[in-house]
């Protein structure tokens, strides 16, 4: 993939596929160690042990509608290829978690993209999943909780046009604004 957005993005719907109820996505920029760490770590069913180690098989699925499984392979093989590490933990019954490393100034890293997009698919799709967002780059940091705004939208659904524009729109601010300060 292109971007490690569409990785994050893939990933977090696996999850929610798997039943999750709360999905937390932390990205992790620490340039003093040269490094880039993604956690996707959701509620869901989890992974059966016998399992837990084709799941990075790119033809292995629990899917039935597709015969192949390419998400966490690619995810896992794109972090080796950045000498970083992937790992995947799961409890069944208890959820996933899924980490990956990246050196942050390998060339073959791809860049981020557009996390705002990925961010809005999520809620759009799925508002009945509570979303935990964390960006850090160094000391400063982007928190967005989705319990957190629906509590102040009272009545209007998160998932309301107006409102998933309005939240992309804060959320690319905020990340320049990260950006800019890191």
């Amino acid at each position: 993939m292109r971007e490690l957005s569409l990785h994050i993005l893939d990933i977090a719907e696996n999850g929610i596929d798997a039943g999750a109820g709360l999905m937390n996505i932390s990205i992790l920029e620490d340039k003093e160690k040269n490094a880039l760490t993604i956690t996707l770590e959701d509620d869901g069913r989890g992974i059966e042990k016998g399992a837990l180690e084709k799941v990075v098989d790119p033809f292995y699925t629990t899917k039935r509608t597709r015969r192949v499984g390419l998400g966490l392979s690619l995810f896992r093989e794109t972090a080796r290829r950045c000498e970083g590490t992937f790992s995947i933990t799961s409890q069944e019954g208890q959820g996933t978690r899924v980490t990956a490393t990246f050196r942050l100034d390998h060339i073959d890293l791809p860049p981020l993209g557009n996390m705002a997009g990925c961010i809005i698919a999520l809620i759009a799709g799925h508002p009945e999943v509570e979303l935990v967002y964390t960006h850090r780059i160094n000391h400063e940091k982007f928190y967005f909780d989705t319990r957190d705004l629906k509590k102040e939208l009272d009545d209007v659904a998160i998932n309301e046009p107006k409102v998933l524009k309005y939240l992309g729109e804060v959320i690319r601010e905020s990340e320049a604004k990260l950006r800019a300060v890191a």
